[in-house]
């Protein structure tokens, strides 16, 4: 088959469905456990749009579901965002307050009216002309219609000199989570969280979760019943109990396959996983009938499913 009538259909296969819809398709798959259908699989989140030959990861939606925030970049990440509109998903913009300096793991607060991100940007103070020597955790709060106000930088005990903070996500209540790596003696990259106290972020603490090493890029449901996170390159899930968490599970080879998957979010309703990898088996593979030429080879770079991270999605049953 031709490279660029394979390309098409790869893409075509990773189309965009809303929510519901794609959900709906598996209601009534006939073997499965209480998290994923096994008869279903990953795709690739508005694929030549969203998810393309450039690395993206760290979504987040709006409490309408109709503007996605995510990462994108290599050297110099940058939140951009894209509107649901028509049908369809939108060309990306660079978000209000991006576009400067390196930021990433944009998080949209459950009400809307904050978004949360990790940026090297300047403190107030210091010189404006140079990043911070490490990355804060920063949030805006909402003008408008996809507009952000000026950032403000998380003060209190949750931002420290001595390390760099990753990948927030808040809760209804207001509680603050996030990862950093090796913070106050703590070996390696720790989940941790702050509750806020009504006008200040309580002390942190970190996050203790039975059957895994670390805890990075938690994403934990706005009523905080529970967790998905990173445990190296893998996908873990934990619920509530009590003031903890249950020992950790790992989700099936429908979400880990070995890859290096990153940043899970779920949507509002429960419904939908969403995660970062450069997966390319399943969506892509090289037309092996001749050798390619360098047109073609153009071609299968330019593609979004070329290794770089892009945004998959899949059902998952955390309805609330």
């Amino acid at each position: 088959m031709h490279l660029l009538l394979r390309l098409l259909i790869a893409a075509a296969a990773g189309g965009w469905l809303p929510v519901a819809a794609y959900c709906q398709d598996h209601s009534s798959a006939i073997a499965k456990d209480d998290l994923i259908d096994s008869n279903v699989e990953a795709r690739a989140f508005a694929p030549g749009v969203v998810s393309s030959r450039f690395d993206e990861w760290g979504t987040s939606f709006s409490p309408d579901n109709k503007t996605v925030y995510f990462s994108r970049g290599s050297r110099f990440w940058t939140v951009c965002f894209s509107r649901y509109r028509d049908g369809v998903w939108q060309r990306p913009e660079v978000a209000t307050f991006s576009g400067l300096w390196r930021d990433t793991d944009p998080f949209v607060s459950p009400d809307g009216t904050r978004l949360f991100f990790t940026s090297n940007r300047p403190l107030a103070g210091a010189a404006q002309d140079k990043p911070n020597a490490n990355f804060h955790l920063w949030y805006v709060e909402r003008t408008g219609d996809d507009q952000w106000g000026r950032p403000h930088h998380v003060d209190g005990q949750v931002n420290i000199d001595s390390g760099n903070n990753y990948a927030p996500c808040v809760s209804a209540r207001g509680t603050l989570y996030w990862c950093s790596r090796d913070r106050e003696g703590n070996k390696g990259m720790q989940g941790y969280y702050a509750v806020w106290l009504g006008d200040h972020y309580d002390e942190p603490k970190m996050l203790h979760i039975e059957g895994v090493e670390s805890v990075q890029d938690p994403f934990v449901s706005a009523d905080e019943k529970y967790i998905i996170f990173l445990n190296g390159s893998d996908i873990y899930l934990a619920f509530r109990q009590g003031e903890g968490w249950s020992a950790a599970r790992k989700l099936g080879p429908q979400v880990n396959t070995g890859d290096g998957n990153s940043s899970p979010y779920v949507s509002h309703d429960g419904k939908m996983l969403f995660f970062s990898s450069p997966r390319t088996k399943g969506f892509y593979d090289r037309d092996r009938s001749h050798a390619l030429n360098y047109d073609e080879l153009e071609k299968e770079n330019d593609n979004w499913c070329n290794s770089s991270d892009n945004i998959l999605m899949i059902p998952i049953h955390l309805q609330r």
